[in-house]
Order: structure tokens, then sequence, then C-alpha cells
């Protein structure tokens, strides 16, 4: 047995490990959970793994440690540098690793970093990372000598992103990577699409100088819709930090949420799919759901998080997925991961085919009344609880129909209300949705009604 090293709690989360660099994270942890991740990769019989990072100032640093944390347990890692997080995904397969780690801090400020992993081709997390916290403040490390090899994957990516594009024409398309590591993989895909490009902030810069990279905000799109109407285009893409998630605009700068782009993306699926079942998270739009039953699909709705996601996908062998934080996942002609910069390249292969704008596509959606995600702080003690209370609460309620894939959604004759507990943040996320402004305040009653009964602090809604 060697020494054990114990992480700070707040760091081992639900789908990943995360922190902020110099305080509750360090590159002691980052070796620490190479040594650990490494044993149990090197106890279920794996001889390879992959490591990348993205572009924040800590990760050089944080990756280097994780390698020879890898290492130490007699590992070959197979370091392919900076590059977006589903570029480590593709890489675990088109190299035949038996697992990987990307180094990462996602859209979170520039201070954060931390570590999405794969185990296998599946991805590795919840139990998995409890017990990987378990295995290094026990110190039973696995100790054998490994190496560390630099390996390109850049070129093979880019070839696998391009595969079976068959758009029939050309575009007018503006970029946005938020200097995030998505950027070199997008300069080289506008080399390949036959189309005119422009591209902002594609400088990979961990300090994020022009804004934060999170394209679920509409505050972080302003410049890309500034562009998108001054110059005419079609359409605008934007990435967040680690290029695993995708913010798309229309010809007339307006926003697309993310379940209307996976509307956009089932019919098109669906067309090779038919009947196929196509999921959704907890957040996504009731119009979601029945846009899929519409053209032939199967909607399920299941729990917000993209490692929660790619289990059930595989499960239900579904085309399809997505959430409305902008992860989207294919099967259909790809891994069944969920990839930004793919899903960006579908999105231009379905416009490039059409002779309808983005613009009166999205305008021929369902007029609704909603609220954004709303974050209401909660202590990590306590927001589980809080739950809880609200189901014992909506239990007492006569006539109710109540869904509890994740947290609870509250369907009603005038529109649903939605309460989860976050899995990466302390805080409860709340949201509603209905076909009226009068319908809309109703739900807003019923959700504080509900909050009052838990003895959570009620926000302005």
């Amino acid at each position: 047995m060697s020494a054990g090293h114990d992480f700070d709690p707040t760091i081992l989360r639900e789908y990943d490990i995360r922190g902020i660099v110099g305080d509750t994270l360090s590159a002691e942890d980052a070796t620490a959970i190479g040594r650990a991740y490494g044993s149990i990769l090197v106890r279920d019989g794996g001889k390879k793994v992959a490591v990348g990072r993205d572009g924040r100032l800590s990760s050089p640093e944080m990756a280097q440690a994780l390698a020879d944390g890898l290492a130490s347990t007699g590992l070959e890692v197979a370091d392919i540098g900076q590059c977006p997080t589903p570029q480590l995904y593709f890489a675990v397969h088109h190299l035949e690793a038996d697992g990987g780690i990307m180094v990462t801090g996602s859209h979170n400020p520039p201070d954060y970093n931390g570590f999405k992993m794969m185990f296998g081709t599946g991805p590795f997390f919840g139990d998995d990372i409890q017990k990987l916290g378990a295995l290094a403040a026990a110190g039973d490390f696995v100790v054998a000598d490994g190496e560390i090899r630099q390996t390109d994957t850049h070129d093979a990516y880019l070839d696998r992103l391009m595969e079976g594009y068959a758009g029939s024409r050309q575009l007018s398309v503006v970029w946005d990577c938020g200097n995030g590591a998505a950027g070199p993989v997008v300069r080289d895909i506008c080399t390949r699409l036959p189309s005119s490009h422009s591209v902002l902030y594609i400088e990979v810069d961990g300090t994020f100088p022009n804004h934060h990279p999170d394209p679920s905000v509409p505050e972080n799109l302003a410049d890309l819709i500034t562009t998108v109407r001054d110059g005419g285009a079609d359409v605008g893409i934007a990435f967040d930090g680690d290029g695993d998630r995708i913010g798309l605009v229309d010809d007339e700068g307006e926003m697309l949420f993310g379940d209307q782009l996976l509307m956009l993306l089932a019919e098109d699926v669906l067309k090779t799919h038919p009947g196929a079942t196509i999921i959704g998270d907890v957040k996504a739009s009731q119009v979601l759901y029945d846009h899929v039953a519409a053209h032939g699909g199967t909607p399920l709705m299941w729990r917000t998080g993209h490692s929660l996601i790619k289990v059930k996908m595989k499960e239900v062998d579904s085309p399809l997925a997505g959430e409305m934080s902008g992860h989207v996942f294919f099967r259909d002609r790809y891994y069944g991961f969920d990839d930004a910069l793919y899903a960006a390249v579908r999105v231009l292969e379905i416009l490039a085919n059409r002779d309808e704008k983005l613009s009166d596509w999205r305008k021929r959606l369902p007029d609704l009344f909603n609220t954004p995600e709303i974050r209401i702080d909660c202590a990590d003690t306590k927001k589980f609880g809080a739950i809880d209370a609200v189901k014992a609460y909506l239990a007492a309620q006569d006539g109710i129909d109540v869904s509890e894939v994740d947290g609870v959604r509250v369907n009603t004759a005038y529109g649903w209300w939605l309460l989860r507990a976050s899995n990466t943040q302390a805080v409860l996320v709340a949201r509603c949705e209905s076909t009226s402004a009068d319908g809309l305040e109703r739900l807003k009653d019923d959700l504080r009604s509900a909050l009052v009964a838990a003895d959570v602090e009620v926000p302005a809604l």
C-alpha cells in the first residue's frame, strides 16, 4: 500500500471531477487521479489510455501530472495534446484505447479545471468516481512502469467529422469559438466545407478575453448575433470551452434553444430511422416530445446529464439525443457521444439540403410562454432533501400528474413546471412553460407553493 491521497470532497461530482485550481484542485490531485483511475483500469485488464486537454492556462500542468500518474500504474498513455473534449472521446475509439481522460474545466470560469473520463468507450461517472476517491484515500495503487507517447489525432478526427457530408449547396456560416479548444478544428472544417465562413475568437486563450464560453446563455452570443445579422449569414454556430456543447443562431439572429435544435435534427434522423426513440432531458419543452411523435418517432424524456444520456441511448438503441444545455449525441452515423463539432456539421448538411431559411422553420414552431432556467441557491446538503419534501407535498394533492424521472415535472391543463436538484452545483433548477401568459403565472404560483412547502426561499420568478 502506498500513502493515500484525500481529495477535497467538493471536486468528486456526479459526471466528472472539477474544482478551482490552487484552491480545491491541484497538480497533486491530478497525479492521484491518474494513479487511482489507472489502477482501476489495469485491474480490469486495460493496457492503454488516451489523454487530452483543453486550452486553459492550468491544463498543460494538470495533463502532465495526470499522465505521470497513469504511467505509474504500467499503462501506455497516448497523449493527444490540446483538443476539444469530443476529440478525446474519438481518440479512444480510433486508437482502440481501453479508456480516456480529458483535462477540462468545460464552460466554467478560467480558474476552474477538471477531468471527464471514459472507461472503455462508455462514461466513467457517479459511483465510479466515488470508488476512485476511496481507492486514492486508501493508497491502493498499482505500481508498474508505463510510458507516455505523444500521439496526433487531429487529422483523423477531422476526417471523421466530415465523413459522409452530403450538403448540396453552399452556405454563409459564422462560427464563434469563444477562444475555446474547438478553434483549431473549426479552422480546418472551414477549409473542407464549400461555403463562406467567418470565424470569431478562433485563437485558443484560457483567459477567455472576449466572452464566457457558454453558448446556452444568450448574452454570450451577442457578437455572433451581430455578425450574422450584419453579414446576412444563413446561420451562426457557437461552442463552449471544450467543444462538447453547441449554440445555434438563425439567419435573423434569433437563438435556437437546445430542444429546438433537437427538433431540427430529429426531423432529419427520423427519415432514415422511422419509429426510432429520440431522447430529450426533463428541462426540454413539451413541444419537442410532440414534434418527435408527429414526425414518426418515439419520444423519451430522461434525466439531465451527459453520462446518463449516453447510457440510456445505448440501452434503448436511440440514434439521437440532446439536452437543453446544448449537448447533442448522435449514434446515427457516429459513436453516441456528445460532440458539438459533429452536430454542427450535421446542422450544416441539413440546411444545405433545404431551400427554406432556418428562421422560417423556427417560426413554424408553436409560440409558448416560458421561463428561462431558474437557478435557486440551495446547499448541497439540503438540495436533495428539498426535492423529497416537494414530492411529499405533491403526493398529498389530488389529480396531479407528476413525473419523477429527474426531480419533479408537474403536468397540468395549463402547462408544466419542473424542479430538480443540480448534480454539479449547490442549486435547485426550475422551469415553467405554458401556452398562455395567464397559464405561466399559474404555474409560477404552483412552483412557489411547492418551494414554500419544502422550506426553500422563493426567488423572483
